[in-house]
């Protein structure tokens, strides 16, 4: 999952989740909290893998992920798109009206705008940049 949207949550909680990103989701997915004050979105298989992850782990392990399981939903598409983010999911993320949804490779993040631009602003530093190419080997 690649690129960068940008939506508004309407009245109801609902955003649009942008064409190229259902694509790769499917109908039926999975929203949790993630780093960073936002939240991660991920397919219905990614979110097996993961599951199947946790279940491998000594409980004294496992019991750190109960947050990203807690606070999970399963969504699915409304027929325009859409899906509803819980109240408590939006409170996390500081999700007010003004999103930004992003693909981050394996999965798909769900920003609060302004929040976004100020971490974009500090990744985006050259020498960011130059430390990941680094530890990548690149």
């Amino acid at each position: 999952m690649t690129g960068e949207y940008r939506h508004t949550i309407d009245a109801k909680g609902r955003v649009s989740v942008p064409s190229r990103l259902r694509e790769k989701l499917g109908s039926q997915f999975y929203v949790t909290i993630g780093l960073d004050r936002c939240l991660a979105v991920y397919s219905q298989s990614r979110w097996d893998e993961f599951a199947e992850k946790f279940a491998s782990q000594p409980y004294a392990k496992a019991r750190h992920m109960r947050p990203i399981f807690a606070n999970a939903c399963c969504c699915e598409l409304d027929a325009q798109g859409r899906i509803l983010l819980p109240q408590k999911l939006r409170e996390y993320a500081g999700l007010k009206k003004e999103v930004t949804i992003i693909g981050v490779y394996t999965h798909a993040e769900i920003w609060d705008t302004a929040a976004r631009a100020a971490a974009e602003e500090t990744e985006l530093a050259p020498e960011n940049i130059e430390r990941v190419m680094e530890e990548l080997g690149i």
